[in-house]
Order: structure tokens, then C-alpha cells, then sequence
């Protein structure tokens, strides 16, 4: 069997389902530490750097949500691990969506945060302009329309993520991201009525104040999907509220048997 490419973290006991958590763009799998923690009592979970992300830098194809996608199949695979509830966001969210098309018998729930491909408008201009920023002032400006207006941003997390642009090739990694997952001046569409239609607990989760993915794109989805929407809350509901993140994630969980 061959050994796992995508850098990831793993706690909580070895036994049953496996939570899997897929950051979005310009993300890492520290974004999902809380969430970890918190289900790690009882629940294993496994969070995962996509390609040219993280620690996932060198991986050798730009990242999109169809090569993110058989990453992390491959590396579940490799880690021998069948049953997974996925928890995506934003591009992460769109990984997932796809994994559970592709392998349905495999995924028991999905929870998706504001994810891409729910429809075509994205704030393509900051992130492109995200993609190249460079210094922690300019990230940390650019990283505020990522959250709610009243959210306050640590100046801190901008300098961790200067730190991490600063690696050899990082910066272009995620210039090229960028460009993989936008389409023009919009994003790709995933087929929503088959995603809609797999016989798992599916949870779709939003801000009102979302300034990536309108808020609009959790309107009029398939039936199935439960939509919760947050109200004061930007592209990054699961730092803003992380406890009720945590409690949807586990009722997906319970819902799934």
C-alpha cells in the first residue's frame, strides 16, 4: 500500500467512522484544531493540508477541488480508512461534495461551510489579490473580508501566514490555486440535484455576512440538505462559531446511525 502525500493530522481514538476535515482556500489544517480537539474524547478525526497548501506544499499538481479530491481518496485509502464524515469548507467544501459523489458507500454525512461550486458568484478579486499578498499588513487586511464585520482578526494569524508565504514556491502554489478554481470571474457549478439526492444527513452552513460566497447560494438547494444559516457571520463560520460548528457536526454525525 502506498504511503499517504498530503501532510495531515490525526487524534482521537482509532475506532469507528473518522471525522475528515478539508480546509478551503489559502487555508491549512489548523484552522480545524478546535473542532479536533473538542471531538477528540470520542470521535477520531483527521484533518488534511490539500495540495500546495500547508505542509502539502510539494505536492506535484495545482490544486483544484477534482485534484484535491483524489488526494484525499488516494491518501484515505492509504491510511486504510473506510468510513468518513466529511466536514468541508469553502473549497474544502467542494472537495468533499466530490468525494462523496464519486464514493458514496464510503462517506456517512457531509457538513459543508460555505462551500464553492453552490453556485456561480465568488469574490474572485480578493481572492486573486489575497493570492499575492505578501506581508503580514497586506494579509491582514485582505484576511478581515474573510469574517464578519465585528469579528476582530489577530494581527498574529497574519504573521503565521506571512511566515508560511514567505517558503520557497508557496506563494506561486497559491497564485495557481487561485486560477484553477476560478473561472474567469466566477466558479464552476457542481451538480447540486445529485448531491442532493445521496441518502446521507447533509448540512449546509452559511453567514449572512459572507463577502466570498454570497449567502444566496444556500437558497433553494435540493430538499434534503438542511441549511443553517448564521446570522453577524462571515466566510468562516467554524472560527467564529466554533461551538455550534461543533454541535451540528456531531448531530450529522448522530443522524448518520
Amino acid at each position: 500500500m502506498s504511503e499517504p502525500q498530503l501532510n495531515h493530522v490525526s487524534i482521537g481514538p482509532e475506532s469507528g467512522p473518522a471525522v475528515v476535515f478539508l480546509h478551503g482556500f489559502a487555508g491549512d489544517l489548523t484552522g480545524w484544531a478546535n473542532l479536533q480537539v473538542g471531538l477528540s474524547a470520542s470521535i477520531r478525526s483527521i484533518a488534511f493540508d490539500l495540495p500546495g497548501h500547508g505542509g502539502s506544499l510539494d505536492y506535484p499538481k495545482t490544486c483544484n477541488a477534482v485534484v484535491a479530491a483524489k488526494a484525499v481518496m488516494a491518501d484515505l485509502n492509504a491510511l486504510d480508512i473506510e468510513a468518513v464524515h466529511l466536514v468541508g469548507h469553502s473549497m474544502g467544501g467542494a472537495v468533499a461534495s466530490l468525494i462523496a459523489m464519486k464514493q458514496p458507500d464510503r462517506v456517512a454525512s457531509l457538513t459543508l461551510l460555505a462551500p464553492g461550486g453552490f453556485g456561480p458568484e465568488i469574490n474572485q478579486s480578493l481572492l486573486r489579490n489575497y493570492a499575492r499578498a505578501e506581508d503580514a499588513d497586506s494579509i491582514h487586511v485582505l484576511l478581515d473580508q474573510f469574517f464578519g464585520w465585528e469579528f476582530d482578526v489577530p494581527k498574529s494569524l497574519a504573521e503565521q501566514i506571512a511566515v508560511h508565504r514567505a517558503k520557497p514556491g508557496a506563494l506561486a502554489a497559491l497564485q495557481a490555486t487561485a486560477e484553477a478554481i476560478i473561472d474567469g470571474k466566477v466558479q464552476k457549478i457542481l451538480p447540486l440535484a445529485e448531491l442532493g439526492s445521496l441518502p446521507i444527513p447533509i448540512k449546509v452552513i452559511w453567514g449572512t455576512q459572507d463577502r466570498v460566497l454570497p449567502t444566496r447560494h444556500s437558497y433553494s438547494l435540493p430538499p434534503r440538505m438542511a441549511v443553517h444559516v448564521f446570522d453577524r457571520v462571515g466566510h468562516m463560520p467554524h472560527i467564529e462559531k466554533g461551538r455550534d460548528i461543533l454541535a451540528l457536526i456531531r448531530q450529522n454525525i448522530k443522524a448518520a446511525g
